[in-house]
């Protein structure tokens, strides 16, 4: 029998390495909708991966004004599985090309398993910055 978490921080991984690629494509795949997020304690809403999809170009652009060049997993643990829903506590880091942390911040991911699946379906972070989400399509 499969691990929920371990399968929940597997899709995770995959998802964190389509964000630093910039390819949504494959973070849509791993991920189920509608789909929150809660970041300066605003939410943010996407009903469809089109809606996600559409806001990827600024995302993109709004982390190259701040330097980012990639985001580091530091730690990450299930705190509470069952066979249809994983959270995960993760700590980021934002960094920059020489690999300098300009941006830590701790976050929540909700992982559900829809139709034999695992997707992220709600992310709460202690983000702030720049390209943190402000706006109606944050990544």
């Amino acid at each position: 029998m499969s691990d929920p978490a371990t399968e929940a921080i597997e899709a995770f991984h995959r998802w964190n390495n389509a964000f630093n690629a910039r390819d949504a494509e494959t973070q849509v795949s791993l991920m189920h909708f509608p789909h929150l997020r809660l970041a300066e304690n605003r939410f943010q809403r996407w009903e469809t991966a089109d809606d996600f999809r559409a806001g990827q170009d600024d995302l993109t652009a709004r982390l190259r004004a701040e330097s980012w060049d990639h985001t580091d997993t530091l730690a990450i643990e299930a705190v509470q599985a069952d066979n249809d829903k994983v959270h995960l506590v993760i700590r980021q880091s934002r960094r920059s090309a020489d690999g300098a942390e300009y941006n830590g911040f701790d976050t929540l991911w909700i992982f559900t398993k829809i139709d034999g699946e695992w997707g992220v379906q709600f992310r709460s972070s202690f983000l702030a910055s720049a390209a943190s989400g402000r706006g109606s399509r944050p990544g």
